[in-house]
């Protein structure tokens, strides 16, 4: 343990997030990006499914943990979404169930839609983390089924994976976060608004590019500074780790004022807004 204490950030999913800090990923760019203000800490483990995930939903997230994160960005559902196969073992998770499980992994981790929803007032705020917990869900983006079976056959062996999977499980994620009131990134359309996706968003066909990454930080950098949170967690809103000025910070040009370069924009975060 480190201090000062920060605000944390955790990122919890399949591949998607486990892979987030390379290429340029959208994990090294919040990382980057809310240095001195919160710590972005990676909960990420290839070939998970909501199964797997709720399995160990307790040991990541702890109830009786001292420090709650200030924000989960979850990410499950491709893996889901593999068809079943009739002999090899697949992670598919049928789509009710995959459902199901979004939900519980939702209830576990923020409180808030309890107060805007009575359906689910049967459910008591001690089964959730935090009521200070904000919750992004991100559903399945789609894949490039082509590149996929070009570069990943041997991985994949007899197991299937479809674009149309893909969006049935992607739409019924951003139903059930319409329905508990948790902010949600459609990546499914998001990633197709550019022309040429296929060609430049992936580096197998499912994993993200520099430009798919580049996409999904800005969906995410959006969401953060929309949210009517209180406190907000966007970047430029949340307190700055020793921003004091110092004795030692470089003079201005007119060498009677000093430039605290805690504030400096050094990492480009205008072309994420």
């Amino acid at each position: 343990m480190v201090g000062p204490v920060r605000p944390q950030f955790v990122l919890f999913g399949s591949s998607i997030v486990e892979l987030s800090y390379s290429c340029e990923g959208w994990g090294a760019t919040l990382a980057n990006l809310y240095a001195r203000k919160a710590d972005v800490i990676l909960r990420g483990y290839c070939g998970w499914n909501t199964r797997r995930a709720l399995q160990a939903l307790d040991k990541i997230f702890p109830k009786d943990a001292t420090d709650q994160p200030s924000l989960v960005i979850v990410y499950f559902g491709g893996n889901d979404s593999m068809h079943p196969h009739p002999t090899a073992q697949s992670p598919h998770v049928p789509l009710q169930e995959y459902i199901e499980n979004m939900r519980k992994i939702a209830i576990h981790l923020m409180v808030n839609f309890l107060h805007n929803n009575t359906s689910f007032l049967s459910f008591s705020t001690h089964q959730s983390l935090s009521k200070k917990t904000r919750l992004i869900f991100l559903s399945s983006p789609p894949i490039n089924e082509v590149q996929m079976h070009e570069m990943l056959s041997d991985l994949l062996g007899p197991l299937k994976r479809t674009n149309e999977s893909c969006r049935l499980y992607s739409e019924a994620c951003l139903e059930l976060c319409r329905e508990m009131n948790v902010k949600a990134i459609d990546l499914w359309s998001a990633l197709q608004q550019r022309h040429d996706w296929l060609d430049v968003c992936f580096t197998d066909g499912i994993h993200l590019s520099h430009e798919g990454n580049k996409i999904v930080a800005k969906e995410i950098f959006k969401v953060l500074r929309e949210a009517d949170w209180e406190p907000s967690l966007h970047w430029n809103s949340m307190p700055t780790e020793f921003a004091e000025d110092f004795l030692h910070d470089p003079n201005c040009a007119d060498r009677k004022s000093i430039i605290n370069v805690s504030n400096g924009n050094f990492q480009g975060n205008s072309q994420l807004e």
